[in-house]
């Protein structure tokens, strides 16, 4: 079926699609026509040879038939959600560039040349940014003005350095080359998220356009769960930031623990007539054992990330993986172990020379602490090296090493 009525905007055998305007919709019956007259109003203006694409999402109140009677492509996606609905579009989609827009006339549609130019000049995505081009009074509830929508921008500019402002527009373009590298899986309304923050991490190019975010149309409720949504917005991005889940907070107990510990080693210590002895130095003891799991937990998500294609390669990684070996983790982990048991065998020492009987507890654990933390960490750095070689198996060799083998 034709995208459009107008003949510079038909689809045919001999002319090459350069536009696919993908619309997700579930149940819009009410504001569907417009929209699809607005993009098709659009397309003819402006001589752009293009289809629009219907991804019908299930819907129950006719939408998918008023598309086909229009005269629109009608996709229907069986899997519920926002994401697989724009990815089930897209799929489809047979134009170089593909832009998303709501169903619901939110969205300031005469700027599709805008971000059509956008991606002909160069750029991977083109993004929507409602907060620089204004938002009608009552378009956008003060929960996702003031709070949902900037928080979520703010966390990923600051977990993957994204350049957008609005982070979570649905009025949207990319290239279908950027989309294949990008490797989407989100499955709800947190996909919007996930193409920016991809995009960040591969270091593709995107670029904003100021647009305007009209009121809805539509009468219904809308489908977005403040709530629930906006948790597997920020869900998603921790997920693909094992630096902000575990490196950054594992180390930041790692090094908080490691200071109280050295500080209180010698003995307690008074600080403003607050006495802090061996119980803070357990917990002490406690957060560097810890903050070594989250920090581990980190390395070993970023590797089966990047392996499943998650994440892109990282340069960092792959030098430190270099320096780092089974048998370079069991000598120190062995060290560690050994020094436990040392400590542990003196103070079992030390209670023999007192006949086994009553002992200073505070003395006695100055003693314990250190040497149960040692026997702990040395066992944890072990089993790690075990699970990191374990991940890294199936690594293709370095060039260093594949010549050297060669060679003999």
């Amino acid at each position: 079926m034709a995208a459009a009525s107008s003949k510079p905007t038909q689809e045919s055998e001999t002319c090459t699609v350069e536009l696919s305007v993908v619309v997700p919709c579930l149940n819009e019956a009410e504001t569907l026509p417009e929209c699809i007259e607005k993009v098709r109003q659009v397309l003819c203006e402006h001589r752009i040879a293009g289809e629009i694409i219907v991804a019908d999402n299930g819907s129950t109140d006719g939408s998918s038939d008023i598309a086909a009677r229009m005269g629109v492509r009608v996709v229907r996606v069986r899997d519920k959600g926002y994401g697989n609905a724009l990815r089930g579009g897209t799929a489809s989609a047979r134009g170089k560039y593909v832009i998303t827009v709501d169903a619901d006339n939110s969205h300031d549609l005469a700027e599709i040349p805008t971000f059509l130019n956008k991606l002909q000049s160069g750029y991977d995505l083109v993004i929507g940014n409602r907060f620089t081009g204004g938002i009608q009074p009552g378009a956008m509830p003060a929960l996702h003005r003031y709070f949902g929508s900037p928080v979520l921008t703010r966390v990923g500019q600051l977990f993957f350095r994204s350049p957008c402002g609005d982070q979570q527009c649905g009025f949207r373009g990319f290239s279908r080359v950027a989309f294949s590298k990008m490797r989407l899986r989100a499955t709800g309304m947190e996909f919007a998220s996930e193409m920016v923050l991809k995009a960040a991490s591969l270091r593709l190019r995107i670029a904003e356009v100021p647009t305007t975010h009209f009121l809805s149309g539509r009468r219904r409720p809308p489908h977005l769960r403040p709530w629930r949504d906006g948790w597997r917005h920020l869900r998603l991005m921790l997920l693909h930031s094992p630096r902000w889940l575990f490196l950054y907070p594992g180390a930041l107990l790692m090094a908080s623990g490691l200071l109280v510990g050295l500080w209180l080693i010698p003995g307690p210590r008074v600080v403003k007539g607050i006495a802090f002895d061996i119980h803070t130095l357990l917990y002490a003891a406690t957060a560097v054992l810890l903050g070594f799991q989250a920090v581990t937990f980190g390395a070993f998500t970023k590797i089966c990330a990047i392996r499943e294609g998650l994440l892109p390669e990282d340069l960092r990684l792959e030098k430190l993986l270099r320096f780092t070996s089974l048998e370079l983790g069991l000598a120190v982990g062995g060290l560690l172990v050994a020094a436990g048991l040392v400590a542990s065998v003196y103070a079992v020492g030390s209670w023999g020379a007192q006949h086994f009987g009553d002992l200073d507890p505070v003395k006695v654990m100055r003693l314990i602490i250190p040497a149960v933390f040692s026997l702990t960490l040395g066992v944890q750095i072990m089993l790690s090296s075990f699970f990191l070689s374990v991940l890294l198996l199936g690594r293709a060799p370095e060039p260093a090493e594949a010549s050297e083998h060669n060679r003999s």
